[in-house]
């Protein structure tokens, strides 16, 4: 893999990751992210995927490039409460209560990070996404970056 091609893999991964939560984790986040994930079908991180989405097209500078409806914010959040407690309450119970107990607030976002970031490795298994995110390799100046790196 070329210079190029590593930093713009990493440049998407770093994106998606800051999208969600720092990766800062101790083991009973580790396990509570882990039990999440397991315990979540690719349906529903896919609808996890929608309502991170809706949430972020709430920013009034992204706000126009979307068209979510508050019918449509609110089916959202209607589902994620309900993820949110079955998770919690049922799959993951003993995880969710350690990690509380354990690593507090930090921890449980820690682990919601985890499930977020399965959740966008989801959508960027779909070629489209994939070449949507990629399509900024037209515009960038790879002679130049190349050469800030050391390449050739």
């Amino acid at each position: 893999m070329n210079t190029f091609h590593l930093l713009r893999s990493s440049c998407l991964a770093a994106t998606l990751a800051a999208s969600v939560v720092p990766a800062i984790a101790g083991p009973a986040a580790d396990a509570f992210g882990a039990c999440m994930s397991d315990s979540t079908t690719g349906r529903e991180r896919k609808e996890l995927a929608r309502w991170m989405f809706a949430g972020m097209a709430a920013h009034p500078e992204i706000r126009a490039l979307s068209n979510v409806t508050p019918q449509d914010q609110e089916g959202l959040s209607r589902f994620m409460g309900g993820l949110f407690t079955r998770l919690v309450t049922e799959n993951c119970r003993a995880e969710a209560r350690a990690v509380v107990q354990g690593e507090g607030s930090m921890g449980l976002q820690t682990a919601f990070g985890i499930l977020g970031r399965m959740a966008m490795a989801e959508l960027m298994t779909n070629k489209e996404v994939n070449a949507a995110m990629s399509d900024f390799e037209r515009f960038a100046d790879r002679e130049r970056v190349q050469s800030a790196l050391g390449g050739r």
